[in-house]
């Protein structure tokens, strides 16, 4: 089991918003704000999404670098994946495989896969059914 992961983000408030709907979508709670920077957990893991600072913003994000490729998550169930892609679609959030969907990871990966405001990947795997 993950302690944490720390995110170093290019726009603190556009992040937040956008992890603060998704994460309390997947049932994660606020744990800690400051500054420059807010957290959310669920039972004993948590997130925390951090401002960068400014001389290390031109550098950029890219999934195909060394580094993180995508954070990918437990839907509830199908149906829960199936919402979470509807209300993406109406926020505009940029989704990816959409022509794949539900099935972009394989036959057998009931999944939406989309971009946070920094272009990292995020999933959501329904459970094996």
């Amino acid at each position: 089991m993950l302690h944490h992961i720390e995110l170093n983000v290019s726009n603190l408030k556009k992040s937040a918003e956008f992890w603060g709907w998704l994460l309390t979508e997947l049932n994660y709670e606020v744990f800690q704000e400051w500054e420059s920077g807010i957290s959310w957990k669920q039972g004993n893991s948590y997130l925390v999404f951090v401002q960068t600072d400014d001389r290390f913003i031109d550098s950029g994000y890219h999934r195909g670098r060394i580094g993180l490729n995508h954070l990918a998550f437990h839907g509830e169930s199908r149906e829960h994946v199936n919402k979470l892609f509807t209300k993406l679609k109406e926020k505009g959030i940029p989704l990816l495989y959409e022509e794949r969907f539900p099935f972009a990871g394989g036959p057998n990966h009931y999944a939406v896969f989309f971009e946070d405001p920094d272009r990292m990947k995020v999933e959501i795997a329904a459970p094996n059914e």
